[in-house]
């Protein structure tokens, strides 16, 4: 009988944000890996629960080397709880390797739901949350970070990343340059702590705000592309760039869809310019 993965989302701030299924998890796993064995001592005391299991450190560091030892724990049978610094595991953080090695052995995983500095972040942003993707920290080096952002500049979603606060203000400058100054972005700082802050505005702003210096753990929340303005083409241009597209591998409702984002256009009118052509 194979055990069961638990990953369990820990406080980003306040620990009173501690579910109570976690102090139950972490007094009941045969194993807890965690990403800082000496924060994961404090927590305990502060929720005041005692681990009975074996204690293990799971980072960056080790955590290629530990993952066959605790997934072979797992298929003896072991409970394995699974914690990061702050936060859900494998969001930034590790575990994705543990998590792909127990699905591969068909071992149960499961997770205790908790604080999450991406979707506080969101709803506290003020900006669209309908659609969104995480993007988790940029590039450290400005060649490589300007060209991150330049593939996501026409991302339509809004957008998250984590970022280092002595990098804050150089990577809001960037996507002002990338993403356009008037774009509009919050940045979120210690969030749930003492000295929680959320910083609204346009990127050029806050980039200028954060050059004075920004401490602590940052969450930047950034307005979607603007849709494209439609574009003047007639029925015969717009059948054949679907005709292009279908040319190259693409479904024709693909096509006509890619087609229409493109110009700005409803799906509708790129159909029937498609179906006039061909009666023509």
């Amino acid at each position: 009988m194979t055990g069961t993965l638990v990953l369990a989302g820990t406080p980003i701030g306040d620990i009173a944000d501690a579910p109570p299924r976690l102090v139950a998890e972490l007094a009941a796993a045969d194993i807890v890996a965690a990403e800082d064995t000496r924060r994961l001592r404090r927590l305990t005391q502060a929720l005041d629960v005692r681990t009975s299991g074996r204690v293990v450190s799971y980072f960056e560091g080790n955590e290629a080397a530990r993952t066959p030892e605790l997934a072979d724990a797992l298929a003896e049978g072991a409970r394995v709880l699974l914690v990061t610094d702050a936060g859900m595991p494998s969001v930034s953080d590790p575990g994705y390797r543990l998590v792909a090695a127990a699905v591969e052995r068909g071992i149960r995983v499961t997770a205790v739901p908790g604080p999450s500095a991406v979707l506080t972040a969101l709803a506290l942003s003020g900006l669209p949350v309908d659609r969104f993707c995480f993007e988790g920290f940029l590039p450290r080096k400005r060649g490589e970070r300007l060209a991150r952002l330049r593939e996501e500049a026409g991302e339509r979603r809004t957008l998250v990343y984590f970022e280092a606060p002595h990098r804050l203000a150089a990577t809001l400058a960037a996507m002002a340059e990338v993403f356009g100054a008037e774009r509009r972005a919050a940045v979120c700082r210690e969030l749930t702590k003492t000295y929680e802050e959320v910083k609204r505005g346009p990127l050029a702003e806050l980039a200028a705000w954060a050059a004075e210096g920004v401490r602590g753990e940052i969450t930047i929340v950034v307005e979607g592309a603007a849709p494209p303005a439609p574009q003047s083409l007639d029925a015969a241009e717009l059948a054949r760039r679907v005709a292009v597209r279908e040319e190259a591998g693409e479904r024709r409702k693909e096509a006509i869809a890619a087609v229409a984002q493109d110009a700005g256009l409803p799906k509708r009118e790129v159909f029937d310019a498609v179906v006039a052509e061909k009666q023509r």
